[in-house]
């Protein structure tokens, strides 16, 4: 069977506006979204690290910190997903949407899983009682990683049509969780080690903002996450390479010098990468209050923008047997778009204000009963 036979028709329907647009925003809102899906994931097995710690003081008051924050992230995660995903429909629509009918009941299982997991955040977050709150913790931090581990199982389906149909004929039933790919264990560490990383530099970050109103426990705070956010960095560099020489020698090879934005770019992250944990290093052996947190903040933003920018490339790398952008049609509506961008600015500024006022700052003030 021909591969080429089996890829649905592109949609008629033309693209209103331009694809390098519709490309740039796809990459700039999956950056906000996983902005927030590090912070919630990593805050939360930090907060559950913090639990097993309950009988020192700065610990227990480190996960009531935590437990109260994660309800408000997982929403800003879910809210932030939407448009990356309308855009990868919207550029990968045939691709990614066969991908999800064979993972089938799979994929729909997401919506249960997520269900139970924003639950328990929020049991733990406001039960007054601590009864039971360990466990279920513990299964929501898991229910997100499972998640997690669908979603990179779908991303690497989709990208792959050439297993479409042996996948299918396995389980025509839409039960299909794609486990034979040599680069998923490294790709799903990478991520998830990352978010450990984010959530770290997260902890890390509201010790920043409490420096002069709770000095010690902020001190404890951005040791505490800093030391998260180095030790998963320097993890990443290990699972990083791994991931790298376990893809195909064709996309291996494009941040080998193939592919020059990708080899720089590759280069570049790495170097920063380098950088943000001597920065943090050098203060926390000395000056814990003085430590660069914003600096840091912003230089591993800028390399999470890079990192997005590559996994573009490499995605584009695998479909490009497959895929034309010459093969769509575009209809620009402008007035559409305009509304669109002042929708979306608006709403990242509302978002924006809500880890100010809830996330950051607010402390674990609600514990009631529910």
């Amino acid at each position: 069977m021909n591969v080429h036979d089996i890829i649905p028709i592109i949609d008629p329907n033309p693209i209103p506006g331009p694809f390098w647009l519709f490309k740039l925003l796809l990459m700039v809102t999956f950056l906000l979204h996983i902005l927030a899906m590090n912070m919630m994931m990593g805050g939360a097995v930090i907060a559950l690290a913090a639990k097993f710690k309950k009988q020192n003081e700065m610990y227990q008051k480190l996960y009531d910190n935590l437990k109260s924050k994660i309800p408000n992230l997982l929403p800003a995660t879910i809210t932030l997903g939407v448009a990356p995903l309308l855009f990868a429909q919207v550029l990968y629509g045939p691709y990614l949407y066969t991908a999800t009918i064979i993972s089938g009941w799979v994929w729909f299982s997401i919506i249960i899983l997520l269900t139970v997991a924003y639950y328990g955040f929020y049991f733990v977050s406001f039960k007054k009682e601590e009864k039971f709150k360990k466990p279920i913790l513990i299964l929501s931090v898991a229910l997100i990683m499972f998640i997690a581990l669908i979603y990179t199982t779908n991303v690497l389906l989709y990208m792959q049509p050439q297993y479409w149909a042996e996948k299918y004929f396995e389980q025509p039933a839409g039960a299909h969780l794609f486990l034979d790919d040599a680069t998923l264990l490294p790709r799903f560490l990478h991520f998830i080690i990352g978010a450990l990383a984010i959530g770290g530099l997260f902890v890390a970050v509201i010790g920043y903002l409490k420096r002069k109103k709770e000095p010690e426990f902020a001190a404890f705070l951005i040791k505490h996450g800093g030391r998260w956010f180095m030790f998963a960095t320097m993890a990443q560099f290990v699972v990083g390479s791994w991931f790298l020489i376990a893809l195909p020698r064709e996309q291996m090879m494009l941040f080998m010098g193939k592919n020059m934005v990708a080899s720089i770019l590759l280069v570049l992250s790495m170097g920063l990468t380098l950088l943000t944990i001597f920065m943090m290093s050098r203060k926390l052996k000395r000056e814990v209050l003085q430590a660069p947190v914003a600096s840091v903040s912003f230089i591993t933003f800028i390399v999470l923008a890079m990192m997005i920018v590559m996994r573009d490339i490499l995605r584009d790398s695998y479909l490009a047997p497959f895929f034309r952008v010459e093969n769509l049609s575009f209809q620009p509506q402008w007035g559409v778009l305009a509304l669109f961008l002042l929708l979306f600015v608006a709403g990242v500024l509302v978002w924006l204000w809500m880890l100010k006022k809830y996330p950051f700052q607010a402390d674990a003030k609600n514990e009631r009963g529910v």
